[in-house]
């Protein structure tokens, strides 16, 4: 299977390691669990760290934008062929069908294969460390939450002991002033 990382972090093949940086964090920033408490952005985060990991390394992303290249062609032959006959390989019409599809569709391509064999295992390996990233980040969004919430209960509780201690305080300041205005 291929993804193609250019894609996941909306980048041209041209970018500069800058740009894939900054375009990481930004796609991190949109898709962290904090901006998107009503969805799962598991997936999408191990892709987004997934596609990081193999840019960001001169090598792997040597090797990975000839693979790149190797499968734009196959991607235009498809195409070529597709337009060829009526109905095309099925995997054409996946390929059509992909584009309206949910997150992971739009990104991977099942029926395109990675010729490179070292690629192959660092893709393997950062899809790994992509997964022990997202999980991590999702854990601690979860331990920070829990954190933060017991840290407001704890000053709400400390805030309505100071309202109560201010209440009674004031209550006994006026019935002293009373007692002393009726003697």
């Amino acid at each position: 299977m291929f993804i193609d990382y250019y894609a996941v972090l909306e980048i041209e093949v041209t970018a500069s390691q800058q740009e894939v940086k900054a375009a990481f964090r930004a796609r991190a920033l949109k898709w962290h669990p904090d901006r998107n408490r009503d969805q799962d952005t598991n997936l999408i985060m191990q892709k987004i760290n997934e596609a990081y990991l193999i840019l960001k390394d001169p090598e792997a992303r040597g090797r990975y934008d000839r693979e790149y290249e190797r499968f734009k062609r196959y991607q235009q032959e498809c195409d070529y062929s597709n337009k060829k006959s009526s109905e095309g390989p099925a995997s054409n019409q996946e390929y059509k069908e992909r584009k309206d599809n949910d997150y992971r569709g739009r990104y991977d391509y099942a029926d395109y294969s990675i010729n490179d064999d070292i690629l192959k295992k660092w893709i393997e390996n950062a899809r790994r460390q992509a997964v022990d990233l997202a999980r991590k980040t999702i854990e601690d969004f979860k331990g920070i939450s829990n954190v933060g919430a017991k840290a407001v209960s704890q000053e709400i509780v400390a805030g309505i002991g100071r309202y109560i201690v201010y209440g009674v305080g004031i209550t006994l300041i006026f019935e002293v002033i009373k007692s002393c205005n009726g003697h």
